[in-house]
């Protein structure tokens, strides 16, 4: 039994078969309409969710399956005092697999040391959320056709946010990457990762000006200053309008540039910008069914 807890539990020759599967869904649906038949998925969110609970519901849905669980820790056993451990194996006496997010870092871990069926993931406070990255793989496949020798810029909350975090992990291990890290000083990716690309001798750039950054890049990844990650109100509202894209910072920008962000959006990008060919937020959900679709195969090791 396998659980998937963060991005690097994948080798890359595990990232590419999920990614030749989900195109595979994509291009033949009607091949896997009953692969998971009489299997059952759980999710077990005790942090809000929209995109990431519906995506692995519609993903079982598609493949067969059923749905059990709870969109939030208060419809839980968790507001008796439950474990996580005990949660988890509880609910595997109910369901073949099960999908967690949770507040608290390392809660998933915790929880597939203790869990009778598979445990994927589905976001840990600021620390992982291993499926989105491989939706974010998935769109850069499918739009690119590559993943080496690409410029990422990432910008916004590079310290709280797990998104960021996961894909840097995930694009590090592909030759001639180069990242721009672009953020206010007190939003900057975590010491811990700087030292792991000064350790490997990844090129990166970290720089407070995304019209700077903007000419040299292949991928841009927009993310929102999460106000649920800060201690202190002031400084969300100083720093939540910090990038804000919009069609004139686009000038300067790659015509085949893609833009991404993991969603939901506040205002860090213009609905301007979602008319322009290059926007590719929305493709990127429908990228992340497709994708949980191939996971839940895998770990499942259903044929």
């Amino acid at each position: 039994m396998r659980s998937l807890i963060d991005i690097v539990d994948l080798t890359v020759e595990e990232i590419d078969e999920l990614i030749a599967t989900a195109n595979d869904i994509i291009a033949n649906p009607d091949k896997y309409a009953e692969k998971c038949h009489r299997k059952k998925l759980a999710t077990l969110f005790f942090e809000p969710s929209t995109r990431t609970r519906l995506s692995f519901e519609a993903a079982m849905l598609e493949l067969g399956g059923s749905v059990i669980g709870f969109s939030g820790a208060s419809n839980s056993s968790a507001a008796k005092g439950e474990s996580v451990s005990d949660t988890v194996r509880a609910v595997g006496c109910y369901a073949d697999i099960i999908a967690m997010r949770h507040p608290k870092e390392g809660a998933p871990m915790i929880a597939s040391m203790r869990s009778p069926v598979p445990i994927i993931n589905a976001g840990d406070g600021g620390h992982n959320h291993p499926t989105q990255t491989l939706a974010d793989l998935l769109t850069i496949q499918r739009e690119k056709g590559k993943f080496d020798n690409l410029v990422v810029g990432m910008c916004g909350d590079l310290k709280f946010g797990r998104t960021v975090h996961s894909l840097i992990h995930a694009m590090s291990r592909y030759k001639g990457v180069k990242f721009v890290l672009i953020s206010p000083d007190e939003l900057k990716v975590p010491e811990y990762i700087i030292q792991e690309l000064d350790k490997e001798g990844i090129p990166y750039e970290e720089t407070t000006s995304l019209e700077d950054a903007m000419p040299s890049l292949d991928i841009l990844y927009m993310t929102r200053v999460q106000q649920e990650r800060f201690f202190n109100e002031a400084d969300y509202i100083r720093l939540k309008d910090s990038y804000i894209l919009n069609m004139d910072k686009l000038e300067t920008a790659k015509k085949d540039l893609c833009i991404m962000h993991p969603l939901p959006r506040v205002n860090e990008i213009s609905v301007a910008v979602d008319d322009d060919p290059r926007a590719c937020y929305f493709k990127q959900v429908l990228n992340g069914k497709y994708i949980r679709m191939a996971l839940i195969l895998k770990l499942l090791e259903v044929a």
